[in-house]
């Protein structure tokens, strides 16, 4: 097993989250200066809105992705859990106590069924999460007719409440963040993860429970799909049953530019966090410049081919 990229890293940051970091200095300052209002307390503030969801979804990808897997139906899963969640809320007049960790775990256990499939049966993670994607995105559609459920709750203020000028969500991503810097950093579990995606095989010879392992990102990454459809359907203060389609890709690809190799094995969340918030820059960022839609499309799509392709070239050039 090699040492030297199956476990986190000491420093506070590292030359890679320090780059990123600069990407993410120079487009602040570029759209500083093109945009009068990119600065205002205002849209910094929906900046940090809409990142948040980036940045949950993307530390539970990069658990996955470390772990040597890959999740792509976290983005209708999402869409299920603000659904679900708004369903109960309104139609069933649940109280949102009730409701929360309910919809936390309808989510976790589907973040299990993925996990099963993938260390029990011995499927494909792509094919798994593909199928389960549609299933999610079927289901949601099932439960609504195809239409948006007004959502009025007090759990609409995890989405769209603010604890003074600062969004819950971002306070929601930030700790949730913070949980996983300990988790990758100081604990076993952590360790584990990283061991796993950089060699399984020796993982599993040095008395590792791999299985467990995958189960577990599988799980987690299910309760932080659940935890943003929610974020979400506060957000819009409806669930609509196409909510959160794509995000996926917008998870990975943050995840991808934080540092974490789809190789498995290596990544950080705080560079992830850095990746999201780039994401969420940019998108504000083509907003603000008033490209047309079509362009802002074809800019995270080159964002996701440019992640990629740094990804798998930086790969080579370690196997050298």
């Amino acid at each position: 097993m090699k040492e030297t990229t199956a476990l986190p890293g000491r420093k506070i940051i590292k030359a890679d989250e320090l780059g990123i970091l600069a990407a993410l200095a120079a487009l602040c300052v570029f759209l500083s200066l093109s945009s009068p209002y990119f600065l205002s307390v205002v849209n910094i503030m929906n900046v940090l809105r809409q990142f948040a969801i980036y940045a949950i979804l993307a530390t539970g990808q990069s658990m996955i992705i470390i772990s040597g897997g890959l999740d792509l139906s976290v983005g209708t899963l999402m869409g299920l859990m603000g659904v679900v969640c708004a369903y109960m809320t309104t139609t069933l007049g649940l109280p949102g106590l009730v409701v929360f960790p309910l919809v936390l775990v309808f989510g976790g256990l589907i973040g299990a069924f993925n996990g099963l499939l993938v260390t029990k049966v011995g499927m494909n993670p792509f094919i798994t999460t593909l199928g389960t994607q549609n299933i999610c995105r079927g289901l949601a559609l099932l439960i609504t007719g195809g239409t948006p459920i007004w959502f009025e709750s007090g759990l609409g203020f995890i989405g769209g409440g603010f604890i003074g000028p600062i969004p819950v969500s971002a306070c929601v991503m930030i700790f949730v963040a913070a949980a996983f810097v300990v988790v990758t950093k100081q604990t076993v579990a952590g360790r584990n993860l990283y061991a796993v995606g950089s060699n399984e095989k020796s993982a599993r010879l040095s008395g590792i429970r791999v299985d467990r392992v995958k189960m577990m990102a599988y799980m987690t990454m299910g309760v932080l799909a659940a935890l943003c459809g929610v974020i979400l359907a506060g957000q819009l203060k409806s669930a609509d049953p196409q909510g959160g389609a794509g995000n996926e890709m917008h998870a990975i690809t943050a995840a991808i530019i934080g540092g974490t190799s789809l190789s498995g094995g290596k990544g950080s969340i705080l560079g992830v966090i850095i990746g999201a918030s780039l994401m969420g820059v940019l998108r504000n960022g083509l907003v603000l410049l008033s490209l047309p839609s079509y362009w802002q499309i074809i800019s995270v799509g080159a964002v996701i081919l440019l992640a990629v392709a740094y990804d798998s070239f930086m790969s080579k050039r370690e196997a050298k």
